[in-house]
């Protein structure tokens, strides 16, 4: 079979290596569709601080059913699938209480062990989920970012009845926004610097869309939220001008998660935190709960995707889409990888 090899920052080689073997508890996933993720961009660019090379990335992924271990039930081959890409221990305080997702020896399929970028991927069982028939693969892939900002939303204690302020519009914002829409939020605003980017959030229902370069967005809060401001704020870039933005747009006693990947530490004004009595809440990823709640929100048509997916190419031409996200000069949101 055909894999991609991550060789060094910007080079992927194919080569052709043996098919998985398959135990009695894992899956045979053909892998069908890839999203390319923002982490995996910083991995292109040699920038990743946790992921060395050579690597086969993909963990936004959709695919079929191509054989089952001789224990896994539930199942059938050609059933649609995806999967959480974690790999825990079971055994530390954080996966003996719950909290799994966050596993003291945490490794990611895609950045420290291997992904699906190859036309056969075996994995525990335990780690896939069924999808709808009517799902299409392309949002399959979608259904571990969504399940990202599912969480995410979670962590901030959930949008129902709120009103949800997400800061940037790159595709973990727009999804972070169209999932707080979806879950009974009040009014969701959206603020980018990019208008490219603020447009495809407003075709995706998104209320109300503040380019923050051009707009004071204190006043932009007061008009469209009212004094009471947001009742929830996401920070989806991972840069200290949104973080900075977060902290003094928060009225007092607000929560603000922190969903964007800070390469750099940003400095944070503390003191504002403390005497406004802020919440800042980090997240990292999803439980099975999360990556449900991101099925059920697209199997009953709650997300705008095909407005999000601005390139699309072929497997033996997966170092174009990392040309291509280069040439768009930020113009791009969720790059597609065909494998059939």
């Amino acid at each position: 079979m055909k894999q991609a090899v991550m060789t060094a920052p910007g080079q992927i080689q194919f080569r052709e290596v043996e098919q998985p073997a398959l135990h009695d508890d894992e899956v045979l996933m053909r892998t069908e569709r890839i999203g390319v993720c923002g982490s995996d961009i910083h991995v292109y660019h040699g920038l990743h601080p946790y992921t060395s090379f050579p690597v086969v990335q993909g963990h936004e992924v959709g695919g079929t059913v191509a054989a089952l271990g001789k224990n896994v039930s539930g199942l059938k081959v050609g059933d649609k699938i995806t999967f959480m890409p974690q790999v825990t221990c079971g055994k530390c305080y954080p996966c003996t209480h719950g909290m799994y997702h966050i596993c003291e020896s945490l490794k990611v399929m895609g950045f420290q062990t291997g992904g699906a970028a190859q036309d056969f991927f075996a994995l525990p069982a335990e780690n896939v989920l069924k999808l709808p028939d009517s799902m299409s693969l392309d949002e399959a892939a979608f259904i571990e970012p969504i399940s990202v900002t599912v969480h995410a939303l979670g962590r901030g204690g959930g949008a129902n009845g709120k009103n949800i302020l997400v800061l940037g519009a790159g595709p973990i914002g727009n999804l972070t926004a169209q999932v707080a829409k979806a879950t009974g939020a009040a009014k969701v605003m959206i603020t980018d610097v990019s208008p490219y980017k603020l447009e495809k959030a407003r075709r995706c229902g998104i209320d109300f869309v503040v380019n923050s370069a051009q707009e004071n967005l204190s006043e932009a809060l007061l008009r469209d939220f009212g004094p009471a401001k947001a009742d929830l704020i996401l920070e989806c870039v991972g840069i200290e001008p949104t973080i900075t933005d977060a902290v003094l747009n928060a009225r007092k006693g607000t929560t603000i998660v922190v969903v964007g990947v800070f390469d750099k530490k940003p400095q944070v004004d503390l003191g504002l935190v403390q005497d406004r009595e802020l919440s800042l809440v980090g997240t990292l990823m999803y439980q099975r709960a999360d990556y449900e709640c991101a099925i059920d929100l697209v199997a009953n048509g709650k997300m705008h995707l095909d407005d999000m997916i601005t390139h699309r190419f072929p497997f033996d031409r997966y170092l174009d889409a990392y040309h291509a996200i280069e040439a768009s000069k930020g113009e791009y949101l969720k790059v597609m990888i065909e494998l059939t």
